[in-house]
């Protein structure tokens, strides 16, 4: 356990110490405000790992904590609105002391209890023998999705077994079984999917956000709850009519739109890094594998051409995890590919082409909806075809030249065959094209490097450029591509 998660023989075990040390109550959003200032003031980084929101989305998280606003965060999926909430723990205190309670359903505020035994046990005991737990920041944000939620789940529900065993009236405290939101009271908590919850539920956040109060099925039993709450949600289904009651997303303080990465550049560091943070570290294992950056690029340029297609469904959005997937898949096919002709001499590391992208539907598919108007019946597979065709087109005409592209298409028109796959060993590419060497000069304009694997990929790219930008045509059998007119 690392030392700043340990508990340490220094810090208050009793209420009397407690009072003794100088600690005093604030709540969780002066906390956040308070922990935020003094980040803003020594210039630290803000939200470690997201980028591309240091100007636009940033601001605004960081206008509506110093408001005391509970949040919206409101974009499409896969722009880190998640990974953006659960970062706000790191302004709260990193421990916090409460009333060291077993049955207490909540973490009491040692000076404010809201609860029954909590209060009994301030006023029935010396402050001496009052004993205080302390709880860690991390533990104190919690988070639900949307969909199949129940008022129960949230708020809370009367627990009929505390009813008949117990004998607790209905209209009292000792009959209630809190909810999700209760029990983060003191803490931070995430609704995902906000227009997903039915309006009963609405309505109880609703009374939270207006009343800091938590009220069960009508009965006169309330607590007065202390936590910041944050939402996120689709534009589409969030600015529907109907899908959010008025009344709660009037008392929404603060609404941060966020967005996909303004530029391409951005968006390949983005995946890259995912990447290697779910563990796909190119260079680290026993088969290496270097990503071309033609290759990065035609993959986030996937992503690019999959949010502005008139075959994907918009308002749904792609998320940032079909480019990440798709460059995980690409790289461990150049790996499998070193692995099983590691005996035949290929080189390592092993160096990605456009066939390792062959196997990416699996990747893909269920990250981008089709729109049925659009697609007219198009399969997912053959919008995800088209995608990377367009993303290859767009990429080649940045790096290639069209200066000697028909000499090459005049080669195929004499009958010429090239058979490229994610198998095909390397070695074998400069063989394959002796029969077209304008190719290997168009190869060498993306890449000089004399490493063969290096120019088995450039050799693709070339040939996958020729045939997007309509030169020469493909056809597939069995994982295997071959090239003709």
């Amino acid at each position: 356990m690392p030392e700043t998660m340990t508990m340490t023989d220094t810090r208050p075990a009793t209420l009397a110490e407690l009072r003794a040390s100088g600690w005093t109550s604030r709540t969780v959003k002066t906390e956040l405000r308070e922990n935020l200032v003094a980040a803003l003031a020594e210039h630290r980084e803000l939200f470690p790992g997201i980028l591309g929101y240091e100007d636009t989305v940033v601001p605004e998280i960081v206008n509506g904590i110093l408001s005391g606003h509970d949040l919206l965060l409101l974009g499409e999926k896969g722009q880190a609105k998640s990974r953006l909430m659960r970062r706000l723990v790191n302004f709260l205190d990193e421990w916090t002391p409460y009333l060291d309670l077993p049955d207490c359903p909540v973490h009491e505020d040692p000076y404010q209890p809201i609860t029954g035994p909590g209060k009994a046990m301030v006023a029935e005991h010396d402050e001496s023998e009052i004993p205080i737990a302390w709880w860690h920041r991390s533990d104190r944000y919690a988070e639900r999705l949307a969909p199949g939620t129940k008022f129960a789940d949230l708020i809370g529900e009367i627990d009929p077994a505390k009813v008949l065993s117990a004998g607790a009236g209905l209209n009292t405290e000792a009959s209630l079984s809190f909810g999700l939101i209760p029990r983060m009271h003191r803490g931070i908590f995430a609704m995902n999917e906000l227009p997903d919850l039915d309006d009963l539920v609405q309505v109880g956040l609703f009374n939270i956000l207006e009343e800091r109060d938590v009220q069960i099925r009508g009965y006169p039993v309330s607590f007065d709850i202390d936590v910041c709450v944050l939402f996120s949600a689709n534009p589409s289904t969030y600015n529907r009519s109907g899908k959010v009651i008025p009344q709660l997303k009037d008392r929404i303080g603060t609404t941060v739109v966020t967005h996909y990465p303004r530029e391409r550049e951005l968006g390949m560091q983005i995946t890259h890094d995912q990447a290697v943070e779910d563990g796909i570290d190119e260079l680290d294992d026993r088969f290496p594998v270097r990503v071309p950056r033609f290759m990065a690029e035609v993959v986030e340029q996937m992503s690019i051409q999959a949010r502005k297609s008139k075959w994907v469904d918009q308002d749904s959005g792609v998320s940032a995890r079909f480019g990440i997937a798709n460059y995980k898949t690409m790289i461990s096919s150049a790996r499998r590919r070193a692995i099983m002709l590691a005996g035949e001499g290929e080189p390592t590391p092993a160096v990605p082409r456009i066939s390792d992208l062959a196997h990416f539907h699996g990747s893909a598919i269920g990250k981008l909806e089709l729109d049925m108007m659009g697609s007219h019946q198009m399969s997912e597979a053959q919008v995800l075809d088209a995608i990377m065709a367009e993303a290859v087109s767009h990429v080649f005409g940045e790096y290639v030249d069209d200066h000697g592209l028909e000499e090459i298409s005049e080669l195929f028109a004499k009958g010429v065959r090239i058979e490229v796959g994610d198998m095909l060993p390397s070695r074998h590419y400069a063989e394959l094209l002796k029969q077209v060497p304008p190719a290997w000069e168009k190869a060498f304009e993306v890449n000089p490097a004399e490493d063969i694997a290096v120019r088995a990929s450039c050799v693709e790219f070339v040939l996958a450029g020729l045939w997007a930008t309509d030169r020469i045509s493909r056809g597939e059998t069995h994982g295997k591509v071959q090239y003709v007119l």
